[in-house]
């Protein structure tokens, strides 16, 4: 069962995404996304379909795949969800839980929103999409 609940600042402050925040910048976070509590083996996003949401891991893990590969492991910290949010394309990757977990969603007003209101969020939103364009770019040539 998919339990939601409004996001509260608790502990969010320490992810590295918020990093640097200030306490007004965090206080502005809790007003956005909705945390959710997701079981082990779930599939979050699906290769090729729409998407437009965008999910911060808070507790447990998953697994990226692309065309059946897995690509990277995500953990308390790590996001996704984002290229198909930002241009409403479909989703780049497969991704699915490993571990129950607990997951900040964002939806694309609110992601809009978050990116708009904190500098520091959105450069480190742009630094991790270029790591992985940089990674995928080397698997491709490998």
């Amino acid at each position: 069962m998919v339990q939601r609940r409004r996001n509260q600042v608790g502990d969010t402050h320490r992810l590295p995404i918020f990093a640097g925040c200030t306490k007004r910048a965090m206080k502005r976070v809790s007003s956005l996304g909705t945390r959710v509590h997701l079981p082990a083996g779930r599939t979050l996003t699906r290769s090729g379909a729409g998407g437009a949401e965008v999910l911060i891991v808070l507790a447990g893990t998953a697994i990226c795949q692309v065309h059946g590969m897995e690509v990277a492991r995500f953990g308390p910290g790590d996001f996704f969800g984002e290229v198909a949010t930002l241009d409403g394309g479909p989703r780049t990757a497969t991704v699915v839980s490993r571990t129950d977990m607990e997951v900040l969603v964002f939806n694309r007003l609110e992601f809009e929103t978050l990116v708009k209101s904190s500098p520091e969020v959105a450069q480190r939103i742009l630094k991790a999409m270029a790591q992985r364009l940089r990674h995928a770019n080397s698997a491709a040539v490998a």
